[in-house]
């Protein structure tokens, strides 16, 4: 489905990723682990065409996508889901959302955008209560939760996830993670960038460790939570 075939990604003179090659399958949900400062962000940001390789080749879809334009890469059905949410502050949530749905013109489509709002409402009811109120004015759990739901606007095949769990209370921590597994059960392939290690690892089929711009370790999520090496550095064991 996305596959990563040794991708170099600068700012200036400084090498964020040197070389990073990975695969996500239909269905699957792949996790990318790593300490601060690893590019695991830079990753996605390339991914999603916010930044362009000057090396390495990135395929989606059995399309060659690294040399596209962001809003491009939506409508082939990658949506992108930024740390720190980056909603919009001074639009409601309805707004929000429909923003995330611009890319398939639903404002042209009022019926089809309901049912939309509706399918989104399974997911995260409590935004149904919130259609009119202010991005700004939720809580940090209620817009990492609008933070999903704009990018599931735009039907994403895809979908990359930037430290969901960021600033989160443990139930809230637990609550987007039972949320992003239903997403993937509908048949949506995700691609994980967390800290939480250990959760994100229970969470996925498998696994990827980012240091300094470079993939060090990777496999099934299982052997990678068993592996002594990771434990020690990070899931806080041996």
């Amino acid at each position: 489905m996305l596959k990563l075939e040794n991708v170099y990604t600068s700012y200036g003179n400084i090498e964020a990723l040197k070389g990073i090659s990975l695969e996500i399958n239909q269905g699957e949900i792949v996790t990318m682990i790593g300490a601060n400062g690893a590019g695991k962000s830079t990753m996605l940001n390339t991914i999603s065409g916010v930044f362009h390789p000057k090396q390495g080749r990135i395929d989606f879809l059995g399309k060659r996508i690294d040399n596209l334009s962001a809003h491009i890469i939506v409508e082939m059905g990658i949506s992108h889901v930024p740390e720190g949410r980056r909603i919009f502050p001074q639009l409601t949530v309805r707004e929000n959302l429909e923003m995330g749905a611009y890319s398939r013109n639903f404002k042209f489509q009022i019926s089809n955008f309901k049912s939309e709002l509706e399918s989104i409402f399974q997911y995260f009811p409590i935004l149904k209560e919130r259609l009119k109120q202010l991005g700004g004015t939720l809580s940090g759990g209620e817009q990492q939760m609008l933070a999903l739901a704009r990018a599931l606007m735009a039907q994403p095949k895809l979908l990359l996830l930037d430290e969901p769990s960021l600033g989160l209370a443990p139930m809230l921590v637990d609550t987007i993670f039972e949320i992003i597994k239903k997403i993937n059960h509908e048949g949506t392939a995700i691609l994980l960038v967390e800290q939480n290690a250990n959760a994100a690892l229970k969470l996925a089929n498998k696994g990827y460790v980012l240091e300094t711009g470079k993939v060090v370790m990777q496999g099934a999520a299982d052997a990678l939570l068993k592996n002594p090496q990771l434990k020690a550095a990070y899931l806080g064991e041996g």
